[in-house]
């Protein structure tokens, strides 16, 4: 059943994010993106992020059958579905806050940024892949 894999992708979703996102910006560079202009908030609103979080990856499990044909190697099929998705994650949390807020500079901001949602949505990417791999030809979306 779909539901089922987009619920566990959500899942591991949330958890592989969580466990990635936190470090990276409140432990390890932090005080960078204080320094930079890129955090304004002593405490993150953790809610806001939370909801992002469920909202992205419910998305990408939903649209993912749409893309899978159930060909090749389903890890380089989920992270590769999710690199390009990612891509527009991207932009909106890297130009546009850096077109919104005053960073400086910008380029080593998008530089780290880069990096974090590279490893971020090729994570991300291999479980989608390992949650859809083996799907049945009738489940799902299928293209002619």
């Amino acid at each position: 059943m779909e539901l089922r894999r987009i619920a566990l992708f959500v899942a591991a979703y949330f958890v592989i994010t969580m466990a990635w996102a936190y470090p990276w910006h409140m432990m390890f560079f932090h005080d960078r993106y204080v320094e930079w202009g890129a955090f304004q908030r002593t405490e993150p609103v953790m809610s806001l992020g939370i909801a992002a979080i469920l909202i992205q990856g419910s998305v990408i499990g939903y649209l993912y059958p749409f893309y899978d044909k159930g060909e090749g190697n389903p890890v380089l099929q989920g992270v590769k579905f999710n690199l390009i998705v990612g891509l527009m994650t991207y932009t909106a949390m890297g130009f546009a806050t850096a077109a919104k807020f005053d960073i400086d500079p910008i380029l080593p901001f998008l530089a780290y940024h880069t990096v974090f949602q590279v490893i971020q949505f090729t994570l991300t990417g291999t479980a989608l892949g390992l949650i859809f791999r083996n799907r049945p030809a009738t489940e799902g979306v299928r293209h002619a």
